[in-house]
């Protein structure tokens, strides 16, 4: 059952990114889809802080897969797929399937685009941007999945401000208490 965050500003959705980072263990797959301009590469640049990966992660939109190193000593990598015409014949070519099962980390930008390539346990995020806002919607295949979308709406990956917002009238939205 998917579940939505708010985010109120770019600040906020690194905030979030570095929250969920922390949680993270090799072999995790994070599926983010949503438009250009939705926050995408700003999640994954948070996700990153959350590992602590320690260079600048930027779109790999022209490179297509960057690696990083994570101070947990597992790799993370950053692929974009966005450029990719035939997307999943392109990502096999260039091996993305096999870094998906790597005991790395991946965030996968324009995950629609590779969708039968995904791992079958992986955390979907699609960002949607709002007015003044992001909407992210964490949508959870597999055992692994559910349990990071458990924790972080159980309070256990706390975020600067963000709200849980749900579809029906009864659902409030609740701030989450900042864990640094």
């Amino acid at each position: 059952m998917p579940s939505d965050l708010i985010t109120h500003s770019e600040a906020e959705t690194e905030a979030l990114g570095a929250a969920l980072g922390r949680l993270l263990q090799a072999g995790d797959a994070l599926a983010l889809v949503g438009d250009l301009g939705a926050g995408k590469t700003c999640l994954a640049r948070g996700v990153a802080a959350g590992l602590g990966v320690r260079e600048p992660v930027t779109s790999p939109t022209f490179i297509l897969v960057a690696e990083y190193a994570t101070a947990r000593g597992f790799p993370l990598y950053h692929a974009d797929c966005y450029r990719l015409e035939q997307a999943a014949s392109e990502a096999l070519s260039i091996g993305l399937d096999e870094l998906l099962l790597d005991d790395g980390v991946a965030i996968v930008e324009w995950a629609e685009r590779i969708e039968p390539l995904l791992p079958p346990d992986h955390l979907r995020i699609t960002l949607t941007a709002l007015d003044d806002s992001r909407r992210l919607t964490f949508e959870p295949q597999g055992a692994r999945a559910a349990e990071l979308v458990r924790r972080i709406f159980n309070g256990q990956c706390s975020i600067v401000n963000c709200q849980s917002s749900g579809d029906s009238a009864s659902a409030s939205d609740q701030s989450l208490p900042i864990d640094n």
